[in-house]
């Protein structure tokens, strides 16, 4: 049975891009392929009007956060067990909870909970998007990526304490934490996907509790992506 080539090249694709958690220019995917840069870019480009892979500010490529779409519809099991821990995170701290991922320059909300019973809740949905520089979930991602000399005091901040905590950036009057997961993602290729998890709640949140709480639904979180 012959295959649809473009199709098959798009697929090898993913599956390069996938073992270079770093991501990969455009040439060496390219040479990878063994196909004409110009049909690189191509292809490249259609998986990122999908979502499937996302360029560094760099320029390299990476998987997206539509690749990790895919894998939670793949299996949904690993949903279905990260939503307990985000609703008891949510409960706890009487705050809206959320896992995260990074895709290009951005941090786009994958997961959310709200806690019951309480009147006023930070909204925050799937979906959601914002410069990684900006508010906790993005700035908890850049701290657990290797250290750079230009990185911004905030993500050395976090990387110092192990957590991000950022007040009104996204919201006025809204608190932020979060922290990384460290885990790889087996539902979308070694290493591919940044993950971060955490808090936002109006002014009065215990960030000494919040931390800790956050810290353990990530520990949490790790079991259930890492093979």
């Amino acid at each position: 049975m012959s295959t649809l080539q473009t199709l098959d090249r798009g697929l090898r694709a993913l599956e390069v891009v996938s073992q270079h958690p770093d991501g990969i220019s455009v040439p060496e995917l390219a040479a990878e392929l063994d196909v004409h840069r110009a049909i690189c870019y191509r292809i490249v480009s259609t998986l990122e009007e999908h979502l499937l892979v996302s360029r560094t500010e760099q320029g390299r490529i990476r998987l997206g956060a539509g690749a990790a779409v895919l894998g939670a519809r793949f299996e949904p099991r690993l949903a279905e067990e990260a939503r307990p821990i985000l609703h008891g995170l949510a409960n706890d701290l009487r705050a809206t909870a959320f896992v995260s991922a990074a895709e290009g320059a951005e941090c786009v909300a994958i997961m959310v909970a709200e806690p019951e019973d309480t009147v006023l809740t930070v909204g925050y949905r799937v979906g959601s998007r914002h410069p990684l520089t900006r508010g906790a979930a993005g700035v908890a991602i850049l701290a657990a990526r290797p250290e750079r000399p230009d990185d911004p005091e905030p993500v050395r901040e976090a990387r110092r304490l192990g957590y991000s905590l950022t007040r009104g950036e996204l919201q006025r009057g809204a608190v932020g934490l979060a922290t990384a997961v460290h885990a790889t993602d087996h539902t979308a290729g070694a290493g591919a996907v940044e993950y971060s998890v955490g808090v936002v709640a109006m002014d009065g949140l215990d960030t000494a509790t919040a931390a800790d709480a956050v810290r353990t639904a990530a520990h949490d979180l790790t079991h259930l992506l890492t093979p």
